[in-house]
């Protein structure tokens, strides 16, 4: 084994940039994460050695999609909870403190009234940015829109329609105890886009990203009632 390496002061924002990749773009591999950041492989595993060891990430085996194929997963790195509290959170102790005791007081349905009633805001900007887009390039400019607003919002094409990412979850804390915050969130893409549209993963879940699943476009003529669903585990 080689000499121990001697952490430098300026090793930390290149450690602040790996984290920042990881949390924009959804768990990586520490080669995806050379290659974005340009350097090295063996610079890139010194970093998550240091972020490993601190609790900013994790690694875990790469979600496979359609059938595995042979040999083991490939280990990709993602942002832990503790890694996030680094991250500008818009909620914390004090609101879900407020949410309990409107649950207490309200029950389940008074907590669901009031994440809608925080999103209603949101919807009226997102629905402007959206109007006149045309129906094919509405994901893409609603994950936009989120991104202006610090989602980290990022799209992906599937043959049965679009995947939308969002990286970074400014109450996954809150939404952890509460998951009716993501409901409603879901509840106005369907109504934005006007389309159903699938949880397919959440941060508040303890996955990595938030993805939902956008179907394709349905055919002319045909304008189905918004709704939403969950992926069941």
């Amino acid at each position: 084994m080689g000499a121990a390496e001697v952490t430098s002061p300026d090793d930390a924002p290149t450690r602040s940039r790996v984290t920042q990749v990881i949390l924009e773009n959804g768990p990586a591999s520490a080669a995806e994460l050379a290659e974005r950041l340009e350097l090295t492989p063996a610079a890139v595993r010194r970093h998550l050695d240091h972020l490993l060891a601190d609790g900013t990430v994790e690694a875990r085996d790469r979600r496979q999609v359609g059938q595995r194929g042979r040999g083991r997963p490939a280990k990709v790195f993602a942002i832990t909870a503790q890694g996030r509290d680094q991250f500008t959170h818009s909620y914390d102790e004090l609101a879900a403190s407020a949410l309990r005791f409107l649950s207490e007081s309200g029950g389940e349905a008074a907590v669901k009234q009031f994440a809608r009633h925080r999103l209603a805001d949101l919807e009226t900007r997102y629905s402007e940015a959206l109007d006149g887009v045309p129906t094919a390039q509405r994901p893409r400019a609603l994950a936009d829109a989120l991104s202006a607003d610090g989602f980290a919002a990022s799209t992906s094409s599937t043959p049965a329609g679009t995947q939308m990412c969002q990286h970074h979850c400014p109450v996954s804390h809150v939404a952890a105890e509460f998951p009716q915050m993501c409901e409603a969130e879901a509840e106005m893409f369907s109504r934005l886009l006007g389309t159903h549209v699938q949880r397919l993963a959440t941060i508040a879940h303890g996955d990595g990203v938030c993805t939902t699943h956008l179907p394709a476009a349905p055919a002319a003529g045909h304008s189905p009632t918004p709704t939403t669903e969950r992926a069941t585990s």
